[in-house]
């Protein structure tokens, strides 16, 4: 196992890492506490919990050219999306915090004939300015949203900020004011621009073997990414934008499993599905910037076509998914252990005539690897009208199959369909079997708006490609480690879906072929064995999961540092260590973990 500094990207040397190392029990709870010898020295962080280092400084040019000393900017894609940020900060910031947060929007300058080229790219960006007191609330629903610009997004809009290819953008312009000149640039794109960059309709997706993608179409898109890479380094393969967002969503939906290099043929065409959904379409599947902006649009739908009423989030939750539920709308009711004394309370309310917007559940949940009662589940909510959202980021659609008791399945791709950990992703799917399909399909299309850069999805694609065969090796992997710490006395619970309570309600959803996931989570006796085992680990140590390298992590400390004793009444232990099991020779994994295990027994008594 190579060795990471403090504060060091994993993986190493990686621009957009996902992760960051934090190598020992104090590394994290001085990261938690924001002690100088650990933040000082990171160079990256959880994307959505650390502001990248591109993102910063794009910001910090803008506040330089359109603010005034004191201010700070949060960036964001479009400008619809920072008006969100801009009414929360109000909503949530007292008001002599909260101020009057400004937009800045930047759109292409077509004046600019080098504009030409970059129009598919759509490279805009609406900073959200405000005082550094209003800050932490725009952070919050940065945070929390997922709606933030990646960092290569930011990157490369900053190269053409500087550049002068980025003007701000004041308003929709009367068809006079918008007067459009010819571009120069490749072929396709000397015709007349438009400053237009509003909404995309995340459902407008052209299908790769329409005749509109021909080969002269073909054949223009790749001028087009030569032009990009001669005059401003960068290499996007514009043509292979939109086979490879349907090469993503047709592996999501279960209609594409096999490695397929989209410059060599056409993607096949998508007949069938393992998800046991026949009339399950690509155009059902909806890909977003990362897994929370999955399920903080999900709720949004709902709110919109249901009415405000409170959901119901069923399990101990990631964090920001109980923080959506809570911020965003009229609150929820939290059940955090999803047992069945839980599911018969909430039919007691139900009986008694509450009704909810729908519940959020974690299939498995995190770090506990709880699985809810979804038949049952089902059951309540055809009864009583409720939608069913289920993350299956956990348990993954490799092992099982959710979504016949789901309305909407979200998942974060960032996590194991990446494997890579150099880049985000998230996905949404609705069932064509749902009540609620139609208005949610409604609602997307005008609601919606797509802002998955190019440059992250083309690493998703390529990443995922290897997806069906990578989960064999992880379950196989993660089930010998789990025969080394249950039969370990220092171990006093071990979590995983195939000797949990709720294994039962896995096995309904498991397929034939499945397994029971890369994720398992390990409490020693002592907190004292827990830092030794941890400190010892010779495996990379970080937040994130699904990595294609072991990736473990003292977790509770990372996510609830502030909330102990609330995590712990619901059985999260504190000083629980969470594994998110890799690609390694199983005999070597083993190995690592038998010397770790060797270290803890060598723990003071304390």
């Amino acid at each position: 196992m190579p060795s990471f500094d403090l504060g060091e990207s994993i993986p190493p040397d990686t621009a957009h890492a996902v992760s960051v190392s934090l190598p020992t029990w104090d590394a994290n709870v001085g990261y938690e506490e924001g002690q100088d010898w650990v933040v000082r020295r990171m160079t990256t962080g959880y994307p959505r919990f650390f502001i990248h280092r591109s993102i910063e400084a794009f910001a910090s040019d803008i506040v330089a050219m359109f603010g005034s000393p004191g201010l700070h900017a949060m960036l964001f894609p479009t400008r619809q999306i920072a008006k969100r940020c801009v009414a929360f900060v109000k909503s949530r910031g007292p008001p002599g915090v909260a101020g009057n947060p400004e937009i800045i929007h930047l759109v292409l300058d077509v004046a600019n004939p080098a504009s030409a080229a970059l129009e598919p790219l759509g490279p805009s960006i609406a900073a959200v300015m405000c005082s550094q007191e209003a800050f932490p609330f725009a952070k919050q629903y940065w945070q929390h949203s997922g709606d933030g610009v990646s960092s290569r997004r930011a990157e490369f809009c900053h190269g053409l900020f500087k550049d002068g290819l980025l003007c701000f953008d004041d308003g929709p312009k009367s068809p006079s004011a918008a007067a459009q000149k010819p571009c120069r640039g490749p072929r396709r794109y000397r015709r007349m621009s438009s400053i237009d960059a509003g909404k995309t309709p995340i459902s407008s997706d052209a299908s790769p073997t329409s005749p509109a993608k021909g080969p002269g179409v073909i054949r223009e898109a790749q001028e087009s990414s030569r032009f990009l890479e001669e005059r401003f380094g960068r290499n996007l393969d514009i043509a292979f934008v939109e086979p490879a967002k349907s090469a993503i969503r047709r592996r999501i939906a279960g209609a594409v499993t096999s490695d397929h290099e989209l410059s060599t043929s056409p993607i096949p065409e998508m007949n069938a599905n393992s998800r046991g959904i026949v009339n399950l379409k690509e155009d059902d599947v909806y890909l977003f910037p990362c897994g929370m902006n999955a399920i903080f649009n999900a709720h949004r739908a709902l709110l919109d076509i249901r009415g405000s009423m409170k959901s119901i989030d069923f399990g101990f939750p990631y964090v920001d998914t109980l923080k959506i539920l809570e911020k965003f709308g009229p609150g929820c009711v939290f059940y955090g252990h999803a047992s069945e004394s839980d599911l018969d309370d909430l039919e007691a309310r139900l009986e008694g005539g509450e009704r909810f917007l729908g519940l959020f559940c974690e299939f498995p949940g995190n770090p506990l690897l709880t699985c809810p009662d979804l038949v049952r589940i089902r059951q309540l909510a055809d009864k009583y009208d409720f939608a069913v959202v289920v993350d299956e980021t956990i348990g993954t659609f490799g092992n099982i199959n959710v979504l016949q008791f789901s309305d909407v399945v979200v998942s974060s791709l960032t996590k194991i369909f990446s494997g890579d950990c150099n880049v985000m992703g998230g996905s949404a799917i609705f069932n064509p079997d749902s009540r609620y399909y139609s208005a949610l399909k409604t609602y997307a299309q005008t609601e919606f708006e797509y802002t998955y850069w190019p440059e992250d999805l083309i690493f998703m694609e390529r990443n995922s490609r290897d997806f069906a065969s990578r989960i064999d090796r992880i379950n196989t992997n993660a089930e010998a480690i789990c025969d080394v710490l249950r039969s370990h006395p220092l171990v006093k619970m071990l979590y995983y879906p195939k000797y949990g309570d709720s294994r039962s309600n896995y096995e309904i959803c498991k397929l034939p072929d499945g397994g029971y996931g890369g994720l398992l989570s390990v409490v020693f006796h002592r907190r004292s064995q827990a830092v030794a085992f941890f400190d010892t680990i010779d495996t990379a140590k970080g937040p994130s999961l699904g990595t294609n390298f072991t990736l473990t992590s003292p977790y509770v400390l990372l996510a609830h540092y502030q909330e102990l004793d609330w995590a712990a009444s619901f059985g999260v232990d504190p000083d629980l260590i969470r594994i998110s099991v890799g690609l390694e020779e199983t005999e070597h994994i083993v190995n690592i973990f038998k010397s770790a295990l060797s270290a803890a027994e060598k723990a003071p008594l304390k």
